[in-house]
């Protein structure tokens, strides 16, 4: 989304932030789930059925499995499922917002962003692999890159102070 912002509205950035995204076109998204975690990978399947015809138990079974392959380590797993009890999935959203992602091709868009960007992205990103941001950020020119060490999906939950202050940093100038 961010990309597609970009791409449409470039007078509007003074700076552009890439958190660990999906790749330009979607269908390069490099997703390492089924090689890394391949027995959570099996029960998430097992689940496909019933998650299909809306099961309220088994959507929560398939999240809390999704939820835990996301992160570096359990305490930070369980330190976000503890600060996110309000979350709601919603299938029927993510089925249109994956469905109508599939329809976009950014690739061609990112040679010509001209405002400073940092693509940021955890070592440990099964969800989608550092190699995704590598190559967003190899797209736009003079964009950095912030690869945190000790993150999943989400670095700035995991590695937040050095997030922060990574950010800060790039804002500064």
């Amino acid at each position: 989304l961010v990309m597609a912002y970009a791409a449409r509205h470039p007078e509007r950035l003074a700076h552009l932030l890439i958190v660990d995204s999906a790749a330009p076109k979607i269908q390069d998204t490099a997703f390492l789930f089924k090689y890394i975690f391949p027995e959570t990978q099996a029960r998430e399947d097992g689940l496909a059925f019933a998650v299909e015809l809306g099961d309220e138990n088994a959507i929560a079974a398939d999240l809390g499995e999704y939820m835990s392959m996301l992160f570096y380590t359990k305490e930070a797993r369980e330190a976000f499922i503890a600060r996110s009890s309000s979350f709601v999935y919603r299938q029927k959203v993510n089925k249109a917002v994956w469905g109508d992602l599939q329809r976009f091709d950014l690739n061609p868009e990112l040679p010509k962003f001209r405002s400073p960007t940092l693509v940021v992205t955890g070592r440990y990103d099964f969800n989608v692999a550092p190699s995704v941001a590598w190559a967003i950020h190899r797209a736009i020119p003079g964009s950095e890159l912030a690869v945190f060490e000790k993150s999943g999906h989400l670095p700035f939950c995991e590695e937040s102070a050095a997030f922060v202050s990574r950010v800060e940093a790039f804002l500064a100038h």
